[in-house]
């Protein structure tokens, strides 16, 4: 399901937190982690317990769900959630149409 382009259209803050709850959902889901559990977010992927295998397999699923392509190196150079929303949201928003 590819809920990038609806997320195309909308102002940077709201896809910031659509992008937020998608992302943080996955990488919970990913993580094994329970409903009560914090997800820190400016903690690097393999200080979560991510290995390279699964933050692989996360990319795929982003990719999917979201209709972009992700660079591995997106992933290393900018290795915790925090960062990948903020590429996530320039790439998302610079994707949108331009009003007009």
């Amino acid at each position: 399901m590819d809920v990038g382009a609806e997320l195309r259209g909308l102002p940077r803050l709201e896809l910031r937190e659509e992008l937020e709850e998608l992302v943080v959902s996955l990488f919970r889901e990913q993580l094994l982690m329970e409903d009560e559990e914090e997800l820190d977010q400016e903690l690097s992927y393999f200080d979560l317990g991510l290995t390279s295998l699964r933050l692989m397999e996360l990319k795929k699923r982003l990719e999917a769900r979201l209709g972009v392509e992700i660079d591995a190196t997106v992933l290393f150079n900018q290795p915790t959630v925090e960062r990948l929303l903020d590429h996530l949201t320039d790439t998302i928003g610079a994707a949108a149409p331009a009003a007009g």
